[in-house]
């Protein structure tokens, strides 16, 4: 019918009004999804750990529940982490007649299964829009949670796929023109991993409490192709550089009641910046293909390696009734 048309070409509007360039592959912007529109999107990301290949897949769902208010859940796989904690986690040195017990470096590399994370949940409120002809700048709050429940061996926590918790945040974004650019810092407080760990050929219960953590993403985009619109069907192409940056504190390790004193840099305090270069492809303004790739800038994770290879394919739902 032509009132679904007409419809349909309004919710395109809508959506492309989100100007593509501030679509950042890495780092949600202040914008919202359209009011009503459900949105799919698939993603992955990969880097090589000596012999193993890490993968992580997920699949989020994108709904706008109001004009100011997104809703996000994403379900994920990996084969990050084993489905317990490493064997010989905790090794003792001898002081005399006096044994000292600590978290000792354990290998890398090992092959591991996939293994369902959990659920992540995000809500995102824009509580700012200020236009202007050819620009905006745009604020808004987020909220996340939740409840991956992995054998996370790192300090560093990552609420989408490593460990359980929740966070907060704010975001601006500013567009001017081709040019848009976002600031995302938020804390995260997550939750600790309950499992057991092989010592000296006991099983002994063991628990790895993480500290805190805080992002700074900041998030550069630019649009490449067109240079001016003329119509819905045109290839959108944008390129971005994403800093991504962390700093965290130290995870308190727990084997059989007793507080291990920690030696590998992988559960101790730290911070690092990486850089993200990457492209982005619309098409029919509502289908979107996200590949950017991660490179060290100052120190480095340790929750993966590097490079560091991400990719997703997003697309707005909505059936255009005849």
């Amino acid at each position: 019918m032509m009132r679904h048309k007409i419809l349909y070409l309004l919710l395109l509007l809508e959506i492309s009004s989100a100007k593509a360039q501030e679509l950042f592959p890495l780092s949600e912007p202040a914008s919202n999804a359209p009011k009503g529109v459900v949105g799919v999107k698939a993603l992955t990301n990969s880097y090589q750990e000596f012999d193993a290949l890490r993968n992580m897949v997920g699949l989020r769902l994108i709904y706008g529940l109001l004009p100011r208010l997104t809703l996000m859940a994403t379900i994920s796989a990996s084969n990050h982490h084993d489905v317990d904690l490493p064997a010989n986690l905790v090794s003792h040195t001898h002081l005399g007649n006096q044994t000292i017990y600590h978290v000792s470096p354990f290998q890398r590399g090992i092959p591991y299964p996939y293994i369902f994370n959990g659920v992540y949940l995000y809500a995102k409120f824009r509580f700012m829009s200020i236009d202007r002809f050819k620009s905006h700048l745009r604020g808004a709050v987020y909220g996340e949670w939740s409840n991956v429940n992995v054998a996370h061996d790192e300090a560093e926590a990552n609420l989408m796929d490593d460990t359980k918790g929740y966070g907060t945040g704010l975001i601006l974004t500013y567009l001017k023109n081709h040019f848009a650019v976002s600031l995302n810092s938020g804390v995260v407080l997550p939750g600790s991993y309950a499992g057991n760990s092989t010592s000296y050929g006991l099983t002994l219960p063991t628990t790895i409490a993480y500290g805190r953590a805080l992002n700074y993403n900041l998030s550069f985009g630019y649009l490449l192709f067109p240079k001016h619109y003329s119509s819905y069907q045109q290839i959108n192409v944008n390129v971005y550089t994403e800093f991504v940056g962390k700093s965290y504190e130290s995870a308190r390790v727990c084997q059989n009641g007793m507080e291990i004193p920690l030696e590998t840099p992988l559960l101790k305090a730290g911070n690092y910046l990486d850089v993200h270069p990457g492209i982005q492809f619309i098409f029919n303004s509502n289908t979107r293909v996200d590949l950017s790739v991660g490179l060290p800038l100052l120190r480095q994770s340790y929750t993966h390696f590097y490079p560091f290879t991400y990719l997703s394919i997003q697309r707005y739902l909505y059936n255009e009734k005849k």
